[in-house]
């Protein structure tokens, strides 16, 4: 009897542009979403499957209708014991915002509400300088406005 979590061999017995018809050991038929086929984006199932090849899959939910939803990626995922074995790489730290700058800044806590302003409009100052000069590169140079009478 098939379950949820079981992972089986079968059949690959129909290609569409959506997914993957697998026969499964009991002679039941289930079906592969194309977003299960693999870890990666799969544009083309025929790239990644053929008719008649044998495949591992995970029974990821069987309907009420009787329905069988397969995966493969998640069939060849290493197991939960494994994985603690070995330890994930650390992620990588995401790159600085460019729009709060590399320095640290001075503590709000003590200034006044005049210091505060006054740093306000320092910084806000800083980035508009900063999107003339980005806009600038990007169009060649300045910018001319077309008005009335210049065609």
């Amino acid at each position: 009897m098939l379950e949820v979590g079981q992972i089986v061999e079968g059949k690959v017995t129909g290609l569409t542009g959506f997914g993957a018809f697998v026969t499964l050991p009991d002679g039941k038929s289930g079906m592969v979403h194309i977003s299960e086929v693999s870890n990666v984006f799969v544009k083309d199932i025929k790239d990644h499957l053929t008719e008649g090849q044998d495949v591992k899959v995970k029974i990821i939910a069987i309907g009420d209708d009787g329905k069988i939803s397969l995966s493969i990626k998640k069939a060849s995922e290493p197991d939960p014991a494994s994985a603690a074995q070995h330890p994930r790489r650390q992620p990588r730290r995401s790159a600085p915002n460019v729009w709060q700058g590399q320095t640290k800044k001075p503590s709000t806590e003590n200034m006044s509400f005049e210091d505060m302003m006054a740093r306000f409009k320092q910084v806000s100052d800083e980035k508009m300088t900063d999107l003339k000069h980005a806009g600038e590169s990007k169009h060649g140079g300045g910018y001319s406005r077309r008005g009335k009478g210049n065609n």
